[in-house]
């Protein structure tokens, strides 16, 4: 995210969403092989659910981090922070509820 607000120009909340992107298909890689070992979904259809808990989290992501830069003085990379521990554990939770069905 920083790069692309710094060395790139790009709008703070642009640079949100594209950064959630791309830590979501990684972290569906790491979830998959270390978190949820063992589940009896398919890599192809546990990925396309992870996209759509992804879009709930893009979501609450995006419009927690532009009322938190918008609203208030706080830095954008601390509003980032903010918003990341609140939405990751929003993901995890329908992840292990819905996805791969072990919590």
């Amino acid at each position: 995210m920083w790069v692309l607000v710094e060395m790139v120009g790009a709008n703070k909340v642009f640079a949100a969403a594209i950064s959630f992107l791309a830590a979501t298909s990684l972290h569906y890689v790491f979830g998959r092989h270390w978190i949820f070992r063992g589940t009896d979904r398919t890599t192809a259809a546990g990925y396309g659910y992870f996209l759509i808990n992804a879009g709930i989290g893009l979501s609450v992501t995006v419009s927690l981090f532009a009322a938190l830069v918008s609203w208030t003085s706080m830095s954008y990379l601390v509003a980032r922070i903010i918003v990341s521990a609140f939405a990751g554990l929003v993901m995890f939770l329908l992840n292990a509820m819905l996805n791969f069905k072990q919590l």
